[in-house]
């Protein structure tokens, strides 16, 4: 059966381990026979099957699972083309956060990885000895990560303009967030106490404690409330433009935290979760019964992913990031190069790119580990039970024996590297992020 790939199984080889070859797709080397899914070769070695029965044979004995009931229970197990283990994993179960895969992928596919989203920042009357004689009106652009720092440097930029007064109110129109608050009305409050330090709640206060030394605190009264209308009145006089962290570092703290409103933010901009589903499943190759997304969250037992699928997405977000210069590991958790969000008290195989997934009753675990014997080793394991704790410990157990088995990769592969440093945060409230377009 191995020798129907030919050359082309060299080839995508070569291209796992992280060398440039000729672009052939790893996913259509995959879907080979024309089958809408992925279609892959038997590992002649049972190790990995092997592991993976004693795996779910240990979840009974442990009683996580009840006897003879590990159907609810999905494993899907590959390197290259070569399928290592398999267990319903063609059956679409609830994948909880793992959705958010889906929705990296088709955004970054959508927008790019450097799009930035756009927060208008006008005025509707003229400005006069630091006092704006009107409204100032913030037009959202759909940014889901404008927080605290977001706002005190939009603050210092309004300041640096010279106004310091608004005499009328604060106008919230467009789709506004602020601080993962997707109510327009709540989102604007939080926007004006930011915007005038002498306001500022606890949190604003510590979150300026981590900005760079020297950040002035902003000053700038509204002395009438918080509105939100539907549209622009396109007589305003535009002040300000006020630009988003790249997506990729958008799409990678949403994976860190696993942020279902960042999640929900994305999924919106491509349209919803049934452009997500049908999108994802697209460029994923496998079939659109695998993917049923409600959100782009994972929020609900209706979002459901097949962990075939899901290691299928995983390769096209590689595949994605590939023709921008980038790697996996530049959009979601590394371990050993992350300790925070959910790779917190987590005990992966080092340089194993992963996304969790949780609900009350679901346990999740997907990604991709390095390994000697078999080079990147793809997986999802979707785990269902209430003890979540005792399925993660498990799940990173299975991921341990594994990397002892196929041996611990001798260096972590270029396609596994992130491009920042250990545990760097993005820069949030970057003034240079500002376009000033009136006065100073």
């Amino acid at each position: 059966m191995l020798e129907l790939f030919g050359s082309g199984l060299i080839s995508f080889w070569l291209e796992m381990a992280g060398v440039q070859v000729k672009p052939i797709n790893a996913l259509d080397l995959l879907a080979w026979q024309g089958s809408p899914g992925l279609v892959v070769a038997a590992d002649p070695n049972p190790a990995g099957a092997t592991t993976v029965l004693e795996y779910l044979k240990g979840l009974q004995t442990l009683k996580l699972v009840a006897a003879n009931q590990t159907e609810s229970q999905g494993v899907w197990i590959q390197s290259g083309p070569m399928l290592m283990a398999n267990h319903q994993g063609t059956v679409p179960l609830p994948a909880a956060s793992l959705t958010k895969i889906a929705t990296s992928l088709v955004a970054l596919n959508n927008f790019g990885p450097d799009h930035q989203f756009q927060t208008l920042v006008s005025a509707t009357g003229p400005l006069q000895n630091g006092v704006l004689q009107g409204d100032l009106v913030i037009t959202g652009g759909g940014d889901p990560l404008f927080v605290w720092e977001e706002a005190i440097a939009l603050g210092n930029s309004l300041n640096k303009m010279g106004i310091k007064r608004i005499t009328g109110n604060l106008v919230i129109t467009g789709n506004f967030a602020m601080n993962f608050q997707r109510h327009p009305l709540l989102a604007g409050q939080m926007l004006k106490q930011a915007l005038n330090a002498t306001t500022w709640p606890r949190a604003t206060t510590f979150q300026h404690s981590l900005m760079a030394k020297g950040t002035p605190k902003p000053q700038v009264v509204i002395a009438g409330g918080v509105k939100v209308e539907p549209q622009l009145n396109p007589q305003h006089t535009l002040l300000l433009r006020h630009y988003s962290l790249p997506l990729k570092q958008i799409i990678r703290e949403m994976n860190v935290y696993s942020n279902n409103e960042i999640a929900q933010m994305l999924a919106d901009a491509v349209g919803g979760a049934p452009i997500v589903q049908s999108t994802a499943a697209r460029l994923a190759r496998v079939p659109q019964s695998e993917i049923q997304l409600i959100n782009g969250s994972g929020l609900g037992q209706e979002n459901r992913i097949s962990p075939r699928a899901v290691c299928a997405m995983f390769m096209a977000v590689q595949q994605e990031a590939l023709t921008h210069q980038l790697t996996l590991a530049d959009l979601f958790p590394v371990s050993g190069f992350d300790n925070r969000g959910t790779m917190h008290s987590r005990h992966l195989p080092v340089a194993t790119v992963m996304k969790t997934g949780t609900l009350r009753d679901v346990s999740a675990l997907a990604g991709v580990m390095p390994t000697r014997d078999r080079g990147l080793v793809w997986f999802a394991i979707i785990n269902r039970g209430t003890n979540v704790s005792a399925f993660r410990t498990g799940q990173d157990q299975l991921l341990q024996r594994l990397s002892q088995q196929l041996q611990v990769a001798p260096s972590v592969p270029a396609t596994l590297t992130p491009h920042v440093a250990i545990n760097t945060l993005p820069q949030f409230g970057a003034a240079n992020r500002n376009e000033m377009l009136y006065g100073g």
